[in-house]
């Protein structure tokens, strides 16, 4: 019986994290992203982050609300959805970068499974879950 207890507490403090990362190539040879702005996110610092990383890997960006900046050819759309136990978190996040024909070229996912269960990694920082995603999204550049 003790053993169980043991196994089960583990299983409670341990979140399990997915992350799923299809890179953008090299030979696109991407220098500058359209970022479309999503008003339904919520978590603020997600946007500048997005922005800051992309400028650590040498790619420029600019933000729109509406209608895309000519002369485009890549176009960022993001989302990112917090969840509540004592305090607001990162609980999930998608990235997905599109050509000019509407093509995906490359995408990341963020998913704590359960929602971090009972584990206090859950409350890290946006930029210390996400940078991780953005640095593997990210890697040929």
């Amino acid at each position: 019986m003790r053993y169980l207890l043991l196994v089960i507490s583990i299983f409670l403090t341990v979140g399990c994290t997915s992350v799923k990362v299809k890179p953008l190539e090299a030979s696109l040879e991407v220098s500058h992203v359209a970022i479309k702005r999503n008003s339904k996110v919520i978590v603020e610092e997600f946007l500048p982050l997005l922005q800051k990383k992309f400028n650590e890997h040498g790619i420029t960006t600019e933000v729109f609300d509406e209608n895309a900046p000519k002369n485009y050819s890549i176009i960022l759309t993001y989302t990112a959805l917090q969840s509540w136990d004592f305090s607001t978190y990162l609980s999930h996040a998608e990235i997905s970068l599109t050509n000019s024909d509407f093509k995906e070229v490359a995408s990341a996912e963020y998913h704590l499974i359960g929602k971090g269960g009972m584990s206090f990694m859950k409350w890290q920082s946006v930029e210390t879950k996400i940078s991780p995603v953005i640095d593997e999204l990210l890697v040929q550049y």
